[in-house]
């Protein structure tokens, strides 16, 4: 009886004190995707003071300043986009319209070797100017090697090796979640395994991950891959494999082998895990076609060398090895995005290009017009979107339980250029293509690889979850409906099926409109808690 009595006395004033809670902002009759890839149920959810501080059936007594009706709609957590290139495009645009209309409440960036290296800086300056979503930063490798050694086509001195380190171990210190390299990009690419294995034990001693855009993704993809364990394995460092795919005809259904490699290593005790776009296009800057010596020590070199009959005659006749190598007789896989020179080629293939300027229809003809272009824009950025790879693939990789979901892009300046559509739809076109049509993961999966795995993975502490006490980024949307509207060829298209998208507890997105409201906060990795404890 005495039992009964206190069970009773818990219950009535359990009830009380719901009764009598005010809450900032409830979401109401929502089917909840908690996150952690349990089966979805139904909830209220209340917030307050920015954090979800109720899950469960909210008494009508209760008061909210604002109430959200999710009937018939998801109520999930928000987004993180674990590889984006945020760095200055996030300062011109703090809105990130593109990135949250996607449903995406944070942002990973500082990819593929490209980052601040003034960390600090960098965080005090998006803090003072208020931004939308939340985000945090890797350290960069080749803007690392950049200061130290500009583009040097060499293995780095003792000393330089030790600045290196220096300046990974002062951005893990002011908040780096991890270190990533882009491998494939000067200078980067003149780096040996060695010096990246001891840039990246420094990025472990304060919790960090290692993210990288790897050496290959085509027909040598394996040895990248094997690299990348190796790195894990002598740097004791987790692992992120940036956009895994395999690129190029001759490999195509290869993802098997190379989900393969990744599952190995985590049998062997190696916390790898990888991230996808869904589409089956990349997109890079044109520079990229063109062999890495030939673009060492400056621009001027460079120019020099694109100029030089003989040197000229050398990177065509890698050029074309190359092409010959992927199976293909042109440069028309390689689209423009954006031509700095001459915007009224943006959308074009290289081919494309080479017949409308009436230049003979030759592989050798197209691969001078890719050194021409180069030279005609400064030098500049040319960004492309090459059509590489193979639905059968993006799906096997997309089926891997440890993939997660990413966007590899910026912010977009609406309607300027051709952009690779996967900065405007990313996660909305796996929830309608993957999900919804194709089945290929089931929606609970889809918003666990976009949530909670992302989080672990960063250590992005109490995010990633609809849980009590965790960070109330929250995302509303109806699974009937969400979708990607941006394609290839009219890219500018933000998602639609998103009603509300909530950051830090406060509306982004309301009633499928952006508030303009800066909610976001910069989210620091545990080096710099750890520097604040000593």
């Amino acid at each position: 009886m005495k039992h009964f009595t206190i069970t009773l006395f818990c219950v009535l004033a359990c009830a009380a004190l719901a009764k009598a809670q005010t809450y900032d902002l409830v979401i109401r009759n929502g089917r909840v995707v908690d996150g952690t890839g349990n089966p979805w149920y139904y909830a209220d959810v209340a917030l307050k003071d920015g954090k979800v501080v109720f899950i469960g059936t909210v008494p009508a007594t209760a008061t909210a300043r604002q109430l959200i009706d999710a009937r018939n709609q998801m109520v999930a957590p928000g987004f993180v986009d674990v590889h984006t290139h945020v760095e200055g495009s996030l300062e011109e645009r703090p809105g990130a319209e593109n990135f949250l209309y996607d449903g995406v409440t944070t942002l990973v960036t500082g990819n593929c070797g490209s980052s601040r290296t003034d960390l600090r800086t960098y965080f005090e300056s998006l803090r003072s100017q208020g931004i939308s979503p939340n985000v945090c930063s890797l350290i960069g490798h080749n803007s690392v090697r950049l200061k130290v050694m500009k583009t040097a086509f060499r293995d780095p001195t003792a000393r330089e090796q030790a600045e290196m380190e220096a300046l990974v171990e002062q951005a893990m210190k002011e908040g780096a979640v991890g270190m990533a390299t882009g491998l494939i990009y000067t200078p980067g690419t003149y780096s040996k395994t060695p010096e990246i294995v001891n840039l990246a034990k420094v990025a472990a001693r304060y919790g960090g991950v290692y993210a990288s855009h790897m050496r290959n993704e085509g027909q040598e993809v394996e040895a990248a891959i094997k690299e990348t364990i190796q790195i894990a394995r002598e740097a004791r460092i987790p692992v992120e494999i940036s956009h895994f795919k395999v690129a190029g005809k001759p490999i195509w259904g290869f993802s098997k082998q190379t989900i393969g490699l990744v599952d190995a290593a985590r049998r062997e005790g190696l916390d790898v895990t990888v991230d996808q776009y869904p589409y089956t296009a990349s997109s890079t800057s044109l520079q990229s076609i063109i062999p890495a010596w030939a673009l060492a020590d400056s621009d001027s070199l460079v120019l020099v060398r694109f100029r030089d009959p003989v040197t000229r005659a050398k990177i065509r006749k890698e050029m074309l090895e190359s092409l010959k190598k992927n199976d293909r007789k042109h440069f028309d896989y390689a689209v423009v995005a954006y031509l700095p020179a001459d915007t009224t080629f943006n959308g074009l293939s290289i081919s494309k290009i080479n017949q409308k300027l009436g230049r003979k229809n030759r592989a050798a003809t197209e691969a001078d017009l890719v050194m021409d272009l180069i030279e005609k824009s400064g030098m500049k950025r040319i960004q492309m979107v090459y059509h590489t790879m193979s639905e059968e693939d993006v799906a096997n990789i997309m089926r891997y339980p440890n993939t997660m979901i990413a966007s590899d892009a910026g912010v977009s300046r609406f309607n300027s250029g051709m952009p690779h559509p996967r900065g405007y739809g990313t996660n909305a076109r796996v929830l309608a293509r993957y999900v919804r049509e194709k089945q290929v993961i089931p929606l609970e999966d889809a918003i666990r690889r976009m949530t909670s795995l992302p989080a672990q993975r960063f250590k992005l502490a109490n995010r990633g979850l609809i849980k009590e006490g965790y960070a109330a980024d929250i995302v509303v949307f109806d699974e009937k409906t969400v979708g990607d509207a941006a394609t290839y060829e009219a890219p500018h298209a933000y998602s639609t099926g998103f009603s509300f998208v909530l950051v830090n507890g406060v509306p982004v997105i309301e009633n499928g409109a952006h508030t303009q409201k800066r909610p976001g906060q910069v989210l620091l990795g545990s080096g710099a808690a750890m520097v604040a404890e000593r």
